[in-house]
């Protein structure tokens, strides 16, 4: 990837990476499904709690339905993350459910790709799926697989990163998505998460929902928001 930023906004970056630490989250744990996705009163998959606890009363056959209609056409991304993280969850408890919500995203983009009509939102939604579900049966989590072979995860072999960045480069600018690729590169190329992490910051200023995200992952509980830090950062020259 080769975006560059202004230079006030290569210095808020150099300022939030000293009070920040950009190598490590605040929070422990696999990054795209261990912890929740702020997304306020939006609606998503049915949960209770916080955490892993979910909704006890759940069917998980239905996931693929209850999933597919949240991700509609106007849903943030942000909401999509969370949506997906809890559907991987979700999906833990039936690898066919598992495989059945997998194949309807990526049939949903492949058939808008095929028709000439690609959709940045369907390569995302596919896309982050598929790197939920690495965490989900991955070297992290070893304890979570429910009794599940390794190699029933229907992602196994597929590359979600790059679909997200397909994702990215049809949608244009669009810093959650930007965040959403920071996150799935924290343990990839420090030079690509670096760059992800900057651009969203980027658009933190006007996306409060964003900055608390990435302030609640990247700077603790006790540190300002992104978007506190960026209006403190000195003004320079483009």
């Amino acid at each position: 990837m080769t975006r560059s930023l202004p230079r006030t906004m290569q210095l808020a970056v150099t300022i939030i990476a000293a009070t920040l630490g950009l190598s490590a989250l605040a929070q422990a744990g696999p990054p795209l499904i261990c912890h929740a996705i702020q997304i306020g009163q939006a609606r998503s998959l049915p949960w209770t709690g916080e955490g892993w606890s979910g909704d006890g009363n759940y069917d998980v056959k239905n996931l693929a339905a209850d999933t597919l209609a949240v991700l509609g056409p106007d849903t943030p991304v942000l909401v999509r993350m969370e949506t997906l993280r809890r559907a991987t969850i979700y999906a833990r408890k039936d690898p066919r459910a598992a495989k059945e919500l997998l194949t309807r995203l990526y049939n949903r983009a492949t058939a808008a790709e095929s028709a000439g009509q690609p959709e940045a939102l369907a390569w995302f939604d596919a896309g982050y799926l598929v790197e939920c579900y690495r965490e989900w049966i991955g070297k992290d989590m070893p304890h979570m697989t429910d009794g599940l072979r390794l190699d029933s995860n229907p992602a196994s072999g597929l590359d979600g990163y790059a679909w997200v960045e397909k994702a990215i480069s049809l949608k244009g600018s669009d810093p959650q998505m930007e965040f959403a690729a920071a996150l799935i590169t924290i343990e990839g190329s420090p030079r690509d998460h670096r760059q992800h992490l900057q651009q969203a910051m980027a658009g933190a200023k006007s996306d409060p929902l964003l900055a608390q995200n990435l302030s609640s992952r990247f700077g603790g509980s006790n540190s300002p928001t992104m978007a506190e830090l960026l209006e403190r950062t000195p003004r320079a020259e483009n």
